[in-house]
């Protein structure tokens, strides 16, 4: 015959077993598992948005012969704010992270000679480049602005985007910028011809800057524009405030302007565009073996970045710009980095 607990003792036993919970509950509660710690640090390794006051960027690092120098520790390197040297938290060569990926090609008059060319290469650069995490859009300009896909992982359905633009010298429609929600994004002012600077503004602020992450745009023009309503500042700060990096393929015919009069000068300002994003310029003309030999190059640094990351001494998020400079101990070596960022909150 089994003996029966009194009362009392009932109650005694209860109590201590809901005493044992609670220290338990509150142990798990005050440490957090090497799990949750790892999963925390690989979040903030993946961003390059302003975070409370933490900033990342994402760069490459040359030779004084313009090749990559790969596998460098943060101990390599040193980074200022606004002159004043920041402590780095997080270093990484982050050559798998996922990509997102903006490609605007230009389908403006000037381009009739090489449009078909940029479509055919740049196909075969995004079936190169993009892996199963990347994103990607198609933008092309003219005298209109034009989605033609927004984000997708499908290489197919991107090439097929590019391969429905056409050039348009047509007037353009009217009624503002009002954001890039897909079709057409009509504009206005006059002359219009090529939208380059509202092209880039557009694919930056109302594409780009909606994600985390690795970031770039490729421009495929000649870097002529003509109508845009925004200025280059206003293209460079949208691009910065995006965190995305620029590439320019320089697709310049320089037959069509010598038979239609007038100088070239579209370099000038798509080196602005690319150095303060840290990008590049790469010149092709209207040579095959060029563009696909930049496509390459673009692929290669793509996949070589290092990602440094580090607490601002500064940490109001002010709106302001802030000068960032990354620098080599090895004097020799030459890093391609943006020139800073905006300090906003970031966006949830």
């Amino acid at each position: 015959m089994s003996k029966a607990f009194s009362l009392p003792a009932l109650r005694a036993l209860l109590f201590i077993l809901l005493l044992a919970g609670f220290a338990f509950a509150s142990a798990q509660q005050s440490a957090p598992s090497q799990d949750q710690n790892r999963q925390d640090q690989d979040q903030a390794a993946t961003t390059l948005k302003v975070n409370v006051n933490i900033v990342q960027l994402f760069f490459n690092v040359k030779d004084k012969k313009g090749a990559l120098i790969p596998s460098l520790t943060k101990d390599d390197f040193q980074i200022l704010e606004d002159g004043k040297p920041q402590t780095i938290k997080y270093f990484a060569a982050e050559s798998n992270l996922p990509l997102t990926l903006g490609i605007l090609i230009d389908s403006s008059g000037s381009q009739a000679r090489v449009l078909d060319m940029e479509k055919q290469v740049g196909g075969d650069f995004l079936s190169q480049i993009l892996r199963d995490k990347d994103l990607a859009f198609v933008l092309s300009f003219d005298v209109n602005v034009d989605l033609l896909q927004d984000f997708t992982s499908s290489v197919h359905a991107l090439k097929a985007a590019l391969n429905t633009a056409r050039i348009n010298t047509a007037g353009g429609s009217g009624g503002g910028i009002p954001g890039l929600g897909g079709g057409t994004v009509p504009t206005i002012g006059s002359p219009k011809g090529t939208l380059l600077y509202d092209a880039v503004y557009l694919a930056s602020h109302d594409e780009l800057a909606q994600q985390i992450g690795r970031k770039a745009m490729i421009l495929l023009t000649d870097g002529e524009d003509q109508g845009s309503q925004l200025r280059i500042k206003d293209a460079i700060e949208a691009a910065q405030k995006s965190d995305s990096i620029v590439y320019v393929l320089l697709c310049a015919d320089r037959g069509f302007y010598g038979t239609f009069g007038g100088g070239y000068s579209g370099d000038s300002e798509m080196k602005k565009l690319t150095q303060e994003t840290g990008g590049r310029v790469i010149e092709v003309g209207n040579k095959y073996d060029k563009l696909k030999e930049g496509f390459a190059q673009i692929a290669n640094e793509l996949r070589s970045q290092y990602n440094i990351g580090y607490s601002s001494t500064n940490p109001k998020l002010d709106g302001t710009f802030r000068k960032v400079e990354i620098h080599a101990n090895n004097k020799d070596y030459k890093i391609q980095s943006r020139t800073g960022y905006y300090a906003v909150p970031r966006r949830d």
